[in-house]
């Protein structure tokens, strides 16, 4: 007697995440982070910016010192560093966000235009690219602001900048793989114009090595603001913005070290958990993992 043969089902992708338990650790830490960042605004005790020169440097509440009407403490100007925390955290989060949508529409457009345009150009384009992808991405970010001029926007101008080109590369090349594939060859032997391939064939293809790339951008990005703001070419002072914050507190790290550890430990929970997280969605995504 033939015994059936037994087909293994896919696995849905969430079921494939949930099982990653550094990416449900990280997905818990990034949730708990964006709703501080959400509220932040309705549940911080002071506003950022106020100054309470009376209560200058006092430290957090763990310290025999502390003061339970400043949480965290307050740092060299007394501002409450709770408030600033919260505040800096919807910034950098919003900012982030914004520089990533950007440079990922803009990104994706192009790759997906060098796909289609003359081989000859798209070769240039690609070369572009990679001699932008060949610099670090900070390093870049530093010298566009160097030749722009420091502040805010011209940092989100440099971010997105430096972003763009890893999505002009992955989308490209994802598409002409995808073009060489027999069903899309099929599908243009049955009249298909370029707008419908891309749309109806290619796209739906492409999309999970989009999100991944948007996923880890997200960390990139906020890092290199951060940094920006750090090195005094992004925010400025009195802005609450955990890359300003840093800066602005390098002075008091001996004898005041909440004021830096304090924003230092915000970038750092945030970029791990968002690294964790793309972790686990390039494994769930991935279609040899599914079976």
């Amino acid at each position: 007697m033939i015994k059936p043969m037994v087909t293994s089902q896919p696995k849905p992708s969430w079921v494939i995440f949930s099982q990653n338990k550094g990416a449900m650790i990280g997905l818990v830490v990034l949730l708990l982070i964006l709703l501080m960042a959400l509220i932040g605004p309705w549940i911080a005790p002071y506003d950022p910016a106020h100054q309470f020169n009376s209560k200058v440097l006092i430290p957090p509440i763990w310290d025999s010192a502390g003061d339970f009407q400043y949480f965290l403490g307050t740092d060299d100007l007394g501002r409450d560093m709770l408030s600033r925390l919260l505040y800096g955290a919807r910034l950098s989060l919003q900012l982030t966000f914004v520089v990533v949508l950007i440079a990922a529409l803009v990104g994706v457009m192009i790759g997906a235009a060098a796909a289609f345009i003359n081989p000859t150009l798209r070769s240039l384009l690609m070369r572009i690219m990679d001699l932008l992808l060949s610099f670090p991405s900070l390093l870049l970010a530093i010298a566009i602001v160097a030749i722009i001029g420091p502040g805010l926007p011209n940092a989100i101008y440099a971010v997105i900048i430096v972003l763009i080109p890893q999505f002009v590369r992955i989308t490209q090349s994802s598409i002409s793989e995808e073009l060489n594939k027999d069903y899309v060859m099929a599908a243009k032997l049955d009249g298909a114009k370029r707008l419908r391939l891309l749309t109806h064939h290619v796209w739906p293809n492409i999309v999970p090595a989009l999100i991944v790339q948007l996923t880890f951008s997200f960390s990139t990005a906020l890092l290199d603001i951060a940094a920006l703001g750090f090195l005094g070419l992004g925010a400025q002072p009195p802005m609450a913005e955990w890359g300003t914050m840093l800066s602005e507190s390098r002075a008091f790290i001996q004898f005041a070290p909440w004021t830096m550890t304090l924003p230092g430990l915000a970038i750092f929970m945030t970029v791990l958990s968002i690294n964790l997280v793309g972790d686990g969605v390039r494994d769930a995504l991935d279609p040899r993992l599914n079976r």
